[in-house]
C-alpha cells in the first residue's frame, strides 16, 4: 500500500519537473515551509528559503533552464517523514557562469521531507552534481 506522503512527494517532483510556479507549486507546502539546500557545486554556501523564496527560485529556474526532470529512484516513509533518492537532469537555457547554454547537468539528490497535515513543512536537499566545467 502506498503512503500518502510518498504520493504527495512524487506529485510534487512531477510538478517541479514541469516548472510549476506560484500557487501550483505553493499548493504542496505548508505556509510555514522551509527549504534547506545544503552546500553543493552550484550553491557553495547552500540556501535556506521560505515559501515565498522557494516560489521565486522556481520562477528563476524557469528562465535558467529549458528542460528539467526529477526521476525518483527510491522513496521511504515513516510517519510524517519521507526520504527520496532522486536523479535530476536539467538543460541550461542561458549561460550560467562557465556553463554554456544547452549544457545538460545532472545531480544525484537525497531529499528529506517532513509533512504536516499532508503538506511539506521542511525539505532538506543534498545535491551531488556531476563534474561541472571549470570556472
Amino acid at each position: 500500500m502506498a503512503h500518502p506522503n510518498i504520493d504527495t512527494a512524487l506529485r510534487y517532483h512531477e510538478a517541479v519537473s514541469a516548472f510549476a510556479t506560484g500557487q501550483d507549486l505553493a499548493a504542496f507546502f505548508d505556509p510555514e515551509a522551509t527549504h534547506h539546500e545544503l552546500p553543493n557545486a552550484l550553491f557553495p554556501s547552500g540556501n535556506v528559503r521560505n515559501l515565498a523564496d522557494l516560489c521565486a527560485a522556481a520562477e528563476a529556474g524557469r528562465k535558467a533552464l529549458s528542460a528539467q526532470n526529477f526521476m525518483v529512484l527510491n522513496a521511504l516513509a515513516a510517519g510524517d517523514q519521507v526520504a527520496l533518492e532522486v536523479l535530476w537532469t536539467g538543460t541550461t537555457a542561458v549561460p550560467m557562469g562557465a556553463i554554456p547554454a544547452g549544457e545538460t547537468l545532472r545531480a544525484h539528490i537525497a531529499t528529506f521531507l517532513e509533512f504536516r497535515d499532508g503538506k511539506i513543512l521542511t525539505q532538506r536537499n543534498y545535491d551531488c552534481y556531476d563534474r561541472l566545467p571549470p570556472t
